[in-house]
């Protein structure tokens, strides 16, 4: 691990986070579909200020032929029946021609079009299906998704705006390194796959989220993009891009970690953040710190760990 640029920084590091690697902490980083769980807590908040409900069919909000069956709750939970990423997708930069104007075109000819399964069915991870989501909650507020941001998490936090964003300043980007030492340039995320993937933020500004949203509640309960594993719950999301891979999670007694490494795999920046999340002590006396490791950890940390690659498969690869 000490050659791939890593950051930890957690409930054991708050003084300052462990970077390795040539790793810098107060650069930004690709946080891939960590992006989600922004995009679901901005879905909770309208709701709570009665500008939408969650159930709400998604043709309320967007030009779609009404039939599909898919609302804005089952976008947020996976289970709308859209694919993992949209039609066109290809290995490389999967998501540069995945603008606004081909969004509309694929939700005018119909989701019932694409769907996979029955909304409600199954859950099927579907970056596609938060790219739906976020042009529903831009529709249903008059407002751009960096507004939404903003507004509706960042400000409450006591972050500033500019905190988390898709067009960070070139001299403050976290990219991995390639031949000769060139930086890898990132994949183009700008566009309709947005709110599923593509924002910039530092690590301590990805520990402020999750801290400020998971432990402290600032906002309310949880937002429904949140991953929850086994009784406590762990509650975790994760994400990679074509370079960039990031794990964030917690649990009731106060333990949490976010783990931002360029290069390696999403699977193994999930277990760093497992295996410290293990060994941190607990900062109550709710939990002791082996209820999340021993006899169990089989059953609850390692499925953290393979879902990721089979049921929530990240941005990496279409």
């Amino acid at each position: 691990m000490s050659n791939i640029p890593t950051c930890i920084i957690g409930s054991s590091h708050i003084t300052a986070p462990v970077a390795t690697g040539g790793h810098d902490p107060d650069k930004y980083a690709e946080v891939g579909s960590f992006t989600k769980v922004i995009t679901g807590t901005i879905l909770e908040q309208l709701a709570r200020e009665g500008v939408l409900t969650v159930d709400d069919p998604v043709e309320r909000w967007l030009d779609i032929p009404a039939g599909s069956g898919i609302t804005l709750q089952h976008l947020a939970e996976h289970t709308s029946g859209l694919p993992r990423v949209p039609p066109g997708t290809t290995n490389i930069n999967p998501y540069k021609r995945f603008s606004d104007d081909r969004l509309r075109v694929l939700l005018t000819a119909g989701l019932d079009r694409l769907t996979t399964a029955p909304a409600g069915e199954r859950e099927e991870y579907s970056n596609f299906g938060y790219a739906v989501l976020g042009a529903a909650l831009t529709a249903a507020s008059s407002q751009e998704y960096s507004d939404l941001v903003a507004t509706h998490v960042l400000s409450p936090l006591g972050l500033p705006p500019e905190a988390m964003t898709a067009h960070p300043p070139e001299h403050r980007r976290s990219l991995a390194s390639g031949w000769f030492g060139r930086s890898v340039k990132p994949w183009d995320m700008t566009g309709a796959i947005l709110p599923a993937g593509g924002l910039w933020a530092t690590p301590r500004t990805v520990a402020r989220v999750l801290t400020g949203l998971v432990l402290d509640r600032t906002l309310g309960e949880p937002s429904l993009s949140w991953q929850r594993t086994g009784p406590l719950p762990l509650m975790w999301h994760n994400g990679g891009t074509r370079r960039s891979t990031i794990f964030a999670g917690a649990v009731p007694d106060g333990r949490w970690i976010v783990v931002h490494r360029l290069h390696g795999s999403v699977e193994e920046t999930d277990r760093v953040g497992l295996g410290h999340l293990r060994a941190a002590t607990a900062l109550s006396e709710t939990t002791q710190p082996g209820d999340f490791s021993h006899a169990d950890r089989r059953q609850r940390g390692e499925r953290v760990c393979q879902g990721t690659r089979a049921r929530h498969d990240p941005n990496e690869r279409p």
